[in-house]
């Protein structure tokens, strides 16, 4: 049977080669800086958004902000965001951590938000009732009551971020863009697809992954009452 021609022929020719895999700089390498920038743009998103959205929606006040805030953000794409911190100075992976975690923002605020603000009224008073502060009752009954809201923000928010990554690229950063920003420079149209095939992989991965821990991360009361 003779070998698959075009760029798809060349795309399982470029896969298939162990040496893309392994070698320095190789897939394996690429995916490792990818998942390392995604998780450093999560983490920074999630320690400014998740403490503001459960205070703001444990307060009751903050709607205007929340939705200003998920607005400013989503208008701005993340191309510029990175465009314009390069031309700052910004290069590289620290302009796209940066660009991604502003990305990341909107859906762990809003979930976090409307998570906590959502919690049963019941049980919010039932703590009030037991002489439980303001602080104990958003930690021990609305924050896990919004576990459900949060986890699927993060998941949400995760694989959004996987896929933003290969903008590193365009600014001479690392990661799985890499190889689609070399590809494309030296015409090279099946390590293109190939490129994009892996990066698709990759969030369809992570996305199964996260499927399965925000299962485990929801209290049973709660997963039986989804299911």
């Amino acid at each position: 049977m003779s070998a698959p021609t075009g760029v798809v022929g060349e795309a399982l020719v470029w896969l298939n080669d162990p040496l893309t895999w392994t070698e320095p700089g190789g897939i394996l390498d690429l995916a490792g800086e990818h998942l390392l920038m995604t998780v450093v743009a999560v983490a920074i998103a999630a320690a400014f958004s998740i403490p503001l959205g459960a205070w703001l929606g444990h307060s009751g006040r903050g709607a205007g902000l929340v939705v200003w805030l998920t607005n400013a953000s989503r208008a701005l794409p993340t191309l510029g965001i990175i465009l314009l911190l390069a031309s700052t100075g910004l290069f590289g992976n620290t302009a796209t951590v940066i660009a991604a975690a502003f990305f990341a923002v909107p859906v762990l605020l809003v979930n976090t938000y409307e998570g906590v603000r959502g919690a049963d009224p019941d049980a919010r008073d039932a703590a009030r009732g037991m002489g439980m502060s303001g602080a104990r009752i958003l930690t021990q009954v609305e924050l896990p009551l919004a576990t459900t809201l949060v986890a699927a923000g993060l998941r949400t928010t995760i694989v959004q971020v996987v896929a933003t990554i290969p903008l590193a690229a365009l600014v001479g950063g690392g990661g799985m863009g890499k190889i689609i920003s070399f590809g494309m420079g030296t015409q090279r149209y099946g390590e293109v697809l190939a490129g994009g095939v892996l990066v698709a992989v990759l969030c369809l991965l992570i996305d199964g992954v996260l499927a399965v821990g925000q299962r485990l991360a929801t209290p049973a009361p709660l997963r039986a009452g989804a299911a």
